[in-house]
């Protein structure tokens, strides 16, 4: 029975003489076993010490290991125990795991304390599920259980491989250092893989459930599979400079909707992004610079926790008017072809009367009436998710005026990017009216504020 994890060794003296052990844990291998050949622990025992079961710890600096008691050795049994960093024997014991402290086990966390030598091993960053299983031999194997139904492994050296820090971050910026026979280190946290000319997303990198940060920039992409979104801790995806010409929406509904704080799309062929982007609720940053967009999704305004957008050099003619609800900390919108608003040239898309299903659907909005897709067909629900809201507060589907009004991007951004290079800092944005009645009022005030 083996387990990796960091192991930090605290003297349980030291508190008795007003001391404190603040020891570093430090990664290692604790096997659970007997010394190979029935060899005495430390070369002190003699004929059956094999008998005895040991905890091992083998670290970097030790990897022969440092050997502790557990249970019952029998007649002539091995006595000879050396203690990590110790050199004394210490006699056998009938059950020498005093207690096991197992509160924080979900965590990786537990701590195994010894009577002699009177020590805590403290395990951390285990594999939960592993660590479960560990404890439980570990109970037998003091308890002096029969040796064949116990998981004992033979108390051997441990490998180079088995007690150096996991590898949490590897960079690859050229094809020729892409492994192609090896496989990725699953304790990865940070993987960038840029200038390999990669035409699809390596399945090996789906399987890094541990991934934060991913880096495909400077590739050649130009789709992602819908598995991305099982990287259910994946904080950074960097796409800048790949070929991607559309970002699927069953991304935007994975894990990633929690998750993923900054994703950059810049330098690629998007013409169009889905309306699920805007259910990436922890989204800090997005780049979307140097695409194709010609407009941005209308509910962009529910990024709430935005607060670095970056959209230059696109083809947006206008801002959708949820654009008004974003505060962010820096706005770059430098390079678009933005029209001239003419709130005088309104767009009338006025169906009088009311259809059935416009009424119902103003209704169910403006009434907060609860709805989805157990109750209403799916097409519905999507029609009620890209509701336009009147000034008046009053929503609109179908049926609606739609004019341009211009914006002062300040309101929405503490720090603003230009928007062309007559240092200007306005755009348009869309507006909606429900009814001739809204739009005549906004008109009459327009009108009023340019005399």
């Amino acid at each position: 029975m083996r387990l990796q994890c960091e192991v930090e060794v605290l003297s349980q003296l030291l508190p008795s003489c007003g001391l404190q052990g603040r020891g570093r844990a430090a990664r290692a291998l604790v096997s659970l076993g007997r010394p190979p050949g029935g060899a005495g622990a430390g070369g002190g025992g003699g004929a059956g010490g094999g008998t005895g079961v040991y905890l091992m710890v083998c670290t970097a600096r030790d990897r022969s290991g440092a050997r502790y008691k557990v249970g019952t050795a029998g007649p002539g049994g091995a006595r000879g125990v050396p203690g990590a960093g110790a050199d004394r024997l210490c006699p056998q014991v009938q059950q020498n795991v005093e207690r096991l402290f197992t509160r924080f086990v979900e965590q990786g966390k537990a701590t195994v304390r010894l009577r002699e030598p009177a020590v805590d091993l403290r395990l951390s960053k285990a594999n939960a599920s592993d660590l479960k299983t560990f404890l439980a031999a570990l109970r037998l194997a003091h308890q002096g259980s029969d040796a064949g139904a116990l998981p004992l492994s033979t108390l051997v050296p441990a490998k180079n491989s088995e007690v150096e820090k996991p590898k949490t971050k590897m960079i690859i910026t050229s094809r020729r250092d892409y492994p192609l026979t090896k496989s990725f280190p699953h304790s990865l946290e940070h993987l960038q893989t840029s200038y390999c000319k990669l035409a699809r997303v390596d399945t090996r990198v789906l399987c890094l459930r541990k991934l934060r940060k991913l880096d495909l920039s400077h590739n050649h992409l130009k789709q992602l599979p819908a598995t991305l979104g099982d990287l259910a801790c994946l904080q950074e995806l960097d796409l800048h400079d790949n070929h991607l010409e559309s970002f699927g929406g069953a991304l935007c509904r994975s894990g990633l909707r929690r998750s993923l704080q900054s994703l950059d799309l810049s330098q690629n062929r998007l013409r169009a992004l889905p309306l699920e982007l805007c259910e990436l609720r922890g989204l800090l940053s997005l780049k979307l610079d140097d695409n194709e967009l010609e407009r941005l999704p209308c509910r962009v305004g529910q990024l709430g926790r935005l607060r670095f957008l970056s959209a230059a050099r696109n083809r947006l003619p206008f801002l959708p008017c949820d654009f008004r609800r974003l505060c962010l900390d820096s706005l770059d919108l430098f390079g678009n072809p933005f029209e001239q608003p003419n709130p005088l040239a309104p767009n009338i898309q006025l169906k009088i009367p009311l259809t059935l299903s416009e009424c119902a659907a103003r209704a169910t909005i403006n009434h907060r009436i609860p709805y989805g897709c157990h109750l209403l067909p799916s097409h519905l629900c999507e029609d009620l998710a890209v509701a336009k809201t009147c000034p008046c507060g009053s929503a609109c589907l179908s049926s609606f005026i739609q004019i341009t009004v211009t914006m002062n991007l300040h309101h929405v951004a503490h720090t603003v990017v230009l928007v062309d290079n007559m240092g200007g800092t306005d755009a348009p944005v869309l507006c909606y009216f429900c009814s001739l009645h809204c739009y005549s009022q906004f008109l009459d005030r327009h009108l009023q504020s340019n005399r």
